[in-house]
């Protein structure tokens, strides 16, 4: 079975700045210069909130990006593997049960403000902390009106919009 029966989703867990920036550097740095055009997140239908344990998916037309934090310092980043747009919603196992999870865009007006804008930089976020988290790597997308930063929020997805503290920042912005 799928990640959360997201079809189509299996996570790749990478840790540490070195392992996620070999892996996926060239091209995360190669959406710098793209529109984007939604994020989207998983919304619980039934407690009426973001399920913050499923993908942020940042869609960019050609490329869409799904990034899923987990434990103190795991993320996964993938690559159009989920359409939130052919499948807005699932039944997460249960087919007979009416879906609690769809994809919304419009969570968070910060997000809908960014959309039709152009990447400007994508960072690497290392923190800075000294204990168990201190490998833990957000990415930022910075864009010419506003940014975001989806960071490892303790075994689930963050998101925040203001520039971020505690962490060394790493520019994939050739």
């Amino acid at each position: 079975m799928a990640f959360f029966d997201i079809e189509g989703y299996e996570p790749v867990w990478l840790s540490g700045l070195k392992e996620i920036r070999s892996t996926h550097g060239d091209r995360l740095g190669a959406l710098v210069g793209k529109r984007l055009q939604r994020v989207h997140l998983t919304w619980f239908v039934d407690y009426d909130e973001w399920l913050p344990d499923t993908p942020v998916v940042v869609d960019f037309g050609d490329e869409r990006l799904e990034i899923t934090h987990w434990k103190f310092d795991e993320v996964s980043l993938t690559w159009n593997t989920i359409d939130p747009y052919g499948r807005p919603e699932w039944d997460w196992g249960d087919p007979a049960e009416p879906s609690p999870l769809l994809w919304r865009q419009d969570l968070y007006p910060e997000l809908s403000a960014l959309e039709g804008q152009v990447l400007q930089d994508v960072e690497l976020l290392q923190s800075m902390s000294r204990d168990m988290a201190g490998r833990m790597v957000a990415l930022g997308f910075v864009f010419p009106r506003g940014r975001f930063t989806v960071f490892n929020a303790l075994d689930e997805n963050g998101i925040e919009f203001t520039e971020p503290e505690s962490y060394r920042k790493h520019s994939l912005a050739g």
